[in-house]
């Protein structure tokens, strides 16, 4: 029997170079992540979700502040039809529900994606900070963390709203400056480990500044606990937009999300009307389910021990 020795070298080759992808971290967590039928399902959700905010705008035959006095105050010609361009329906003012609820899902989006995003830098570069120098400065940041805990989240956001005006920018703000507190905490316990690793204490002998240290060495380790958490963050900010515009504290006409959606169509059930209800509250939970599927895959993927 020959053996072709070319062959037989690519296919080595071929091997060691699956072995050495197989030893990344991030290989090996794409892997596991696609594996997981759960974290698919959220993905192709989140995938959905987006599409629909994104594209959503250009198959609505009316704009979301349009008014159709054809069925305004009608819930017997209100309800969603083809015929009239409401595809699923229009709300007691005659407007149409599909370019709201597009609009709705846009905003909702935007607050959980633009709160986390507040949220995970300032936790991040708190935590980071309060960790590596430890001593007197970790007691004070933490003791300070400790008191804003203390406080009703809910309440600090609430008294925002009402004292610098209910804007969108505003709730942006607020949502993610009241949700940083648990962040710092995780990367604070993160970064007590990676600041006694041997390449940190290398790079504190030869005399790098302590930032340039937590810039390059403990910032990119942390990448991992910062993604899941984040991404798990989103749906909160969400449920807290949606909490603050049933309140009606939220967003103001003519802008809506999916809280506002929801709590007009939770008032109008009495008239028959479930249409109002069921579609925003549809996206609502498809959303919430994409972001903690995704999120738990994520979680997942990434733990160490699971390799």
């Amino acid at each position: 029997m020959v053996i072709d020795q070319s062959k037989m070298a690519s296919l080595a080759k071929a091997t060691s170079r699956e072995d050495v992808a197989g030893r990344s971290l991030w290989a090996d967590a794409r892997r596991r992540f696609f594996r997981n039928r759960a974290a698919l399902l959220g993905l192709g959700l989140l995938t959905f979700v987006v599409a629909f905010a994104l594209f959503g705008n250009f198959i609505a035959a009316w704009n979301n502040s349009d008014i159709d006095y054809n069925v305004m105050g009608d819930a017997a010609t209100s309800g969603p039809s083809f015929a009239n361009g409401h595809y699923f329906g229009a709300d007691t003012l005659g407007r149409d529900l599909f370019a709201r609820t597009v609009q709705g899902t846009q905003i909702s989006l935007l607050v959980g994606v633009i709160g986390s995003l507040i949220a995970v830098i300032v936790g991040t570069v708190y935590g980071a900070v309060s960790g590596y120098f430890g001593g007197r400065v970790d007691g004070f940041m933490m003791r300070l963390v400790d008191i804003l805990l203390a406080i009703p989240y809910m309440f600090v956001l609430i008294l925002l709203l009402v004292i610098y005006g209910r804007s969108i920018g505003m709730l942006f703000v607020g949502v993610g400056l009241i949700s940083w507190l648990e962040m710092s905490r995780i990367v604070r316990g993160q970064t007590l480990t990676l600041k006694n690793r041997e390449y940190v204490e290398a790079a504190r002998a030869i005399g790098v500044p302590a930032l340039t240290i937590i810039r390059r060495h403990i910032l990119p380790n942390l990448v991992g606990v910062v993604v899941v958490f984040a991404t798990l963050l989103v749906p909160l900010m969400i449920l807290t937009e949606s909490f603050i515009s049933f309140l009606g504290l939220g967003v103001q006409e003519p802008q809506t999300s999916l809280g506002a959606l929801i709590s007009e169509g939770a008032g109008t059930m009495s008239y028959g009307t479930l249409w109002q209800l069921a579609f925003p509250l549809f996206f609502f939970i498809i959303t919430l389910f994409g972001f903690y599927f995704v999120g738990d895959g994520l979680r997942d993927a990434l733990d160490p021990k699971e390799r």
